[in-house]
């Protein structure tokens, strides 16, 4: 099985709870060497502790016996008083302490004092009850990951989706559910995994199995891009519907609908259909940590490959048909040849709706303008009507 370790540990942000009295904890993403993925939670005094004992552990790279051979992360000291501003200021350095820590010599990075701390806690397992007074409030890092606490406008209310059908959970970082269940999303990944919680329980989810309740369509799901982003396959994949591409591994292709259940709508020279995003990445990424999520997890199933599938809603989802992506992609690549403006997958970049025109058409000569008729010929062929108006001017 080889030695335990992790590989990566993220910030995803803090949670105000109020229960025995207020309070704070970080929440972090841990994920380990087997491609699981956990979520703990720790108290900024818990993370202050470690510190130290780690500094203890290691002097010397702790720089107690020359400071210029100091490799651990500073760490500042927690306050008298803690209050929302100072732990929404602390996002920032513990996503810095953190990803030192990863870059640290494995003798540390790997130490049973460091992955210990890091491990799943009975407590982690056990979602806080709601107060009576207030339910706890979770604020979320930003997707670019800048801690900007001008940003930072009040508490983030997890959104609410219900299920729509049961799903068995077929890894330990997935979580299943029973049809009519409600779940609060902590996180949605463009993969179409989402990692949700209910009552005690958490993981990830696909996006599919699960519905707005107060409408069955997607607020967040983007308007197409017919221009299309160029990515390439990673893993091949065999259609099983007729709305999907089958594609080999290392194609280029163009991306014109971005999907949040998971399943794109990409374009292969004149063909349109859906994808699972898990199977594509852009030109130049990290494709190794890519294929270990698709190990781990692989594409989540299609809202129309769930069986017994039971909705709240009257009206079914609003998608456009595959043939309008065709119809309207089509159009778009005809003007776009008429223009002579390059695909991305010539130009080697996403097609600019700004690129300047080619100097041939900007200049095409401009039709002759006839001349003016004669007042005797604009009379011989006009209206009756027109004749009685003119004939005082004539």
């Amino acid at each position: 099985m080889g030695d335990t370790f992790i590989r990566h540990i993220a910030l995803l942000g803090f949670e105000k709870r109020f229960v025995p009295s207020q309070h704070y904890v970080y929440i972090f993403l841990v994920k380990w060497q087997d491609l699981s993925e956990k979520v703990v939670y720790r108290r900024f005094t818990e993370i202050y502790e470690f510190h130290k004992t780690l500094k203890e552990m290691f002097p010397i790279e702790a720089g107690d016996i020359k400071s210029e051979n100091r490799i651990i992360p500073h760490l500042p000291a927690p306050r008298w008083f803690d209050g929302q501003r100072a732990a929404e200021s602390r996002q920032g350095t513990l996503t810095d302490y953190c990803s030192a820590l990863m870059g640290l010599p494995t003798k540390i990075s790997r130490c049973p004092h460091l992955l210990d701390f890091f491990r799943v806690r009975p407590n982690d397992l056990k979602l806080p009850a709601d107060s009576q007074v207030k339910k706890p409030e979770t604020y979320l890092m930003p997707k670019d990951g800048k801690n900007n606490i001008a940003d930072i406008t009040g508490p983030i209310i997890l959104q609410t989706y219900r299920a729509i059908a049961d799903y068995e959970k077929t890894s330990g970082s997935e979580m299943a559910l029973a049809s009519g269940d409600v779940v609060d999303v902590v996180e949605k990944s463009e993969s179409g995994w989402w990692f949700c919680q209910m009552k005690t329980k958490r993981g990830w989810v696909p996006a599919s199995y699960l519905e707005p309740l107060d409408s069955p369509d997607e607020a967040e799901d983007p308007e197409p891009n017919y221009a299309g982003e160029p990515y390439v396959t990673i893993k091949a994949y065999i259609a099983t519907l007729e709305d999907e591409v089958s594609l080999e591994e290392g194609e280029t292709i163009e991306v014109i609908h971005k999907l949040l259940d998971g399943w794109w709508v990409i374009r292969k020279d004149d063909v349109t259909g859906y994808f699972p995003s898990m199977y594509l990445q852009k030109a130049g990424q990290d494709v190794a940590q890519a294929q270990r999520q698709i190990k781990s997890r692989g594409a989540p199933p299609r809202r129309s490959s769930i069986r017994n599938a039971h909705s709240i809603h009257q009206r079914s989802r609003k998608r456009l048909s595959q043939d309008a992506y065709r119809r309207n992609s089509v159009r778009f690549l005809q003007q776009r040849r008429r223009l002579g403006r390059p695909g991305p997958q010539s130009a080697g970049s996403p097609l600019s709706e700004e690129q300047p025109q080619p100097q041939s058409d900007r200049a095409k000569p401009q039709p002759a303008v006839p001349p003016r008729p004669s007042a005797d010929l604009i009379l011989n062929r006009c209206s009756e009507s027109t004749k009685r108006k003119l004939a005082p001017a004539v």
